[in-house]
């Protein structure tokens, strides 16, 4: 069992920056790969960026490339989103995920075997 518990989600203005936190802990816990979604009301939950636990590869929706960046801190059992450039259709709640093995579905919520509860990030215009 893996449990992961977000924070670090807030209001802020729009062009400004937050960095959300994802602990993990867990008897299988390195996983393979760790991720941040998110889902705004009434849209699906999309993906935002993932992370080897080994750091070596990182990969971001289009919508954040450039603004986002994950990153995991192996000692602590933590993976980061810093999160620049914030704009109001970045408001949503934002889930950190884990995937146990590799697979072709590593930006899509089923490639994930499990979620945090969920930060709200709110950016006003």
């Amino acid at each position: 069992q893996v449990q992961l518990v977000e924070s670090g989600g807030g209001l802020v203005q729009a062009g400004g920056s937050l960095r959300l936190s994802c602990a993990a802990s867990g008897r299988t816990f390195p996983s393979y790969v760790m991720a941040w979604f998110r889902q705004a009301p009434g849209k699906v939950r999309e993906f935002v960026a993932h992370i080897t636990w080994t750091g070596d590869s990182t990969y971001y929706a289009d919508s954040v490339k450039g603004r986002f960046t994950i990153s995991r801190d192996s000692a602590k059992n933590t993976v980061y989103l810093q999160m620049n450039s914030l704009k109001p259709e970045d408001t949503a709640v934002y889930y950190c995920a884990a995937a146990l093995q590799n697979s072709l579905f590593l930006t899509h919520p089923n490639g994930y075997d499990y979620w945090g509860q969920g930060t709200q990030v709110t950016v006003s215009s």
